[in-house]
């Protein structure tokens, strides 16, 4: 089926690719399936296979310079995820992917070409440069997914977006070297030229970087300037590094996100943020512009040698080269195994090889028209297997966060230390934040895992590793930190996720908070005050199971008095209960209550009954 241009005016073709992406981004987080998958599938349905929609024709000659500005968007907000505090164990492991990994990778792939693809050495040369990277914008939506152990991620993340710009940079000296065998001019004069624009894109990226930090620490700019400020100067140093070297921008971004990461910026939250979004964006529409614009004709010159090539770059090339770069890194052998099979190539892969390939057609060398085919099978079979085979093979190795996600419970009390043991023993995850080091005495007694410091602070970020954790309840005596701790963190967590105690006085009109601030009221709007003084007069902690001969109903006869705190099922995040919220009752949940001491009593004084003659199950817990 082909739909004639005239039905698909540009408005309409922008706005089918961000239905198209976000909408595949959204289903897959309902399906709990990668996100890259989808939208690759719902690229090539809408372009090839249907035709409603094709790039070269809706955006024409835009469409390369749209997903190239695209592409250094991208690189700019990976940089500024890539604060060098957060490495940490990690660095030298990074170092060692960038300085031993990128030649050692650029040569094992080159291999890879010529004797797997049977391509030639200069086209091989070529493509095996851009094979260095790994795909920054596949591995930020793997990751989410994913939920791997911090250090891996932090690998994974780093090597990808530091060498994206190094592999594009790769394929230009090796072009350039090319284009000098096949010309008079001089190889030295070639390779200075390369050099000298390198070595600018990286001083323009730092001084960019470095200016803009310093003008906003300074008041230069106001706070409502900041973003356009930053999206401008943005654009500036790609286009004119771009232009004294092709491809040398987006190294030059790189580094400039990387030195306003590091440069404590008051603001550097928000502009994050702000970038973040706009990645999402971007990259669910570059890869429906990629994969739209996929034109099967040229995947039909493949043959079985495109085969022997994929494999060899995913398990010879990858591999060894991750083994070899880690030698005497610290990192345990798991680690470096899920690195080492964890190599999904992306949107840059596919931008540069194109390039490069047309650029080489032009030079003679015939064999580069199969580079773009090749980078896009590549790209397709890494992005199915890495999608689906991440999280299970990350699991089998024992590096994801716990099958059951848990809870953040910020502030230590009796209530909160009563509440994280009876987790523990059901095997919920839990961790109990709190600055006062004797507010974690109670909990560090029960073994109650903890953490002695303010989860705000920097350090918490480096150190602690919430993989394992999905919701958040802040329950300290202090309701203006309990605010501020729900709303900074309502970000990590999702909204929908962070639980708050109820405030003094927060029924009172004067002392009402906006809907943004804060988390959601939990527990009956009781405050700390009263849950305290309910566990020093003897209520405990008690879990019931729900059976089909058991329904809620039943516990509500058996516990009157008893208050509803949480809900789970088995391999579900942990439900804290919303004040006001109505629990439907069901098959397989477990109910976590707070039990009044009477009812504790008449359960200790039933447990030599026969367990049909006490269907519900109740597991007390000490304060």
């Amino acid at each position: 089926m082909s739909i004639p241009a005239e039905t698909l005016p540009p408005v309409a073709a922008f706005a089918l690719v961000g239905v198209l992406g976000v909408g595949a981004q959204l289903l897959a987080w309902r399906l709990r399936m990668p996100a890259i998958v989808l939208m690759l599938v719902a690229g090539i349905i809408a372009g090839p296979v249907t035709g409603i929609f094709d790039p070269a024709r809706e955006f024409g000659a835009l469409r390369d310079p749209m997903i190239a500005v695209a592409v250094a968007i991208i690189l700019f907000e990976g940089g500024l995820t890539l604060n060098l505090k957060s490495l940490q164990d990690a660095a030298k492991g990074v170092r060692r992917l960038v300085i031993i990994g990128a030649p050692l990778g650029w040569l094992l792939s080159a291999l890879a070409l010529h004797f797997g693809a049977g391509v030639g050495w200069e086209t091989s040369a070529v493509f095996g440069g851009i094979l260095i990277v790994t795909g920054p914008t596949v591995i930020a939506p793997l990751l989410r997914s994913a939920r791997l152990s911090r250090r891996p991620a932090q690998v994974l993340q780093w090597e990808a977006i530091v060498n994206d710009p190094i592999g594009a940079l790769a394929a230009v000296l090796a072009f350039e070297v090319v284009t000098v065998a096949r010309a008079s001019q001089e190889m030295s004069q070639a390779i200075g030229e390369t050099a000298l624009g390198i070595v600018l894109a990286v001083a323009i990226g730092a001084a960019a970087g470095f200016g803009l930090a310093w003008s906003f620490r300074r008041g230069r700019v106001p706070e409502y300037m900041k973003v356009p400020v930053l999206f401008t100067l943005l654009l500036a140093v790609f286009a004119g590094c771009d232009w004294i070297l092709h491809e040398s921008g987006l190294l030059a971004v790189t580094v400039m996100g990387i030195v306003i990461a590091n440069s404590n910026l008051p603001s550097f939250e928000e502009l994050r943020r702000f970038k973040e979004h706009a990645t999402i964006l971007l990259v669910s529409g570059v890869f429906i512009l990629l994969a739209a614009g996929l034109d099967f004709s040229e995947l039909s010159a493949l043959n079985w040698r495109a085969a022997i090539f994929i494999g060899s770059v995913m398990l010879i090339a990858r591999p060894v080269t991750v083994f070899v770069s880690l030698i005497g890194t610290g990192l345990p052998w798991r680690e470096k195994v899920l690195v080492a099979f964890t190599g999904p190539r992306g949107v840059v892969l596919v931008a540069v090889a194109g390039l490069f390939g047309e650029r080489l057609v032009a030079l003679g060398v015939e064999d580069g028209a199969i580079v773009g085919p090749l980078a896009f099978a590549l790209v397709a079979v890494t992005v199915v297997v890495h999608g689906f085979g991440l999280r299970p093979m990350a699991r089998m190795l024992g590096l994801t966060g716990a099958e059951t996600p848990g809870i953040l419970i910020v502030g230590g009390s009796r209530f909160s230390t009563a509440f994280g043991h009876l987790l523990q023993e059901n095997e919920i995850p839990v961790l109990i934040s709190d600055p006062n080091h004797g507010k974690l005495r109670g909990a560090r007694r029960d073994g109650v895992p903890a953490y002695y410091g303010d989860i705000l602070a920097e350090a918490a970020e480096h150190r602690l590793d919430l993989v394992s954790y999905s919701t958040l309840l802040t329950a300290t005596d202090n309701d203006a930190y309990n605010t501020l701790v729900s709303t900074d963190l309502a970000h990590h967590f999702g909204r929908d996720s962070v639980y708050q105690l109820a405030r003094q006085k927060e029924t009172k009109a004067r002392h009402a908070l906006p809907a943004t601030l804060g988390g959601k009221p939990v527990i009956h709007d009781m405050t700390h005050e009263q849950l305290e003084a309910k566990m020093q007069d003897g209520w405990r902690f008690r879990l019931s199971r729900l059976t089909e001969k058991f329904e809620l109903e039943d516990w509500r006869k058996e516990h009157p008095e008893s208050i509803l705190i949480a809900a789970q099922r088995k391999g579900q995040p942990l439900r804290l209960l919303r004040t006001g919220e109505n629990l439907k009752g069901a098959d397989d949940l477990r109910l976590i209550h707070l039990a009044p001491p009477e009812d504790d009593a008449e359960a200790r004084a039933n447990a030599g009954k026969a367990e049909d003659a006490a269907p519900k199950g109740d597991k007390p817990s000490g304060a």
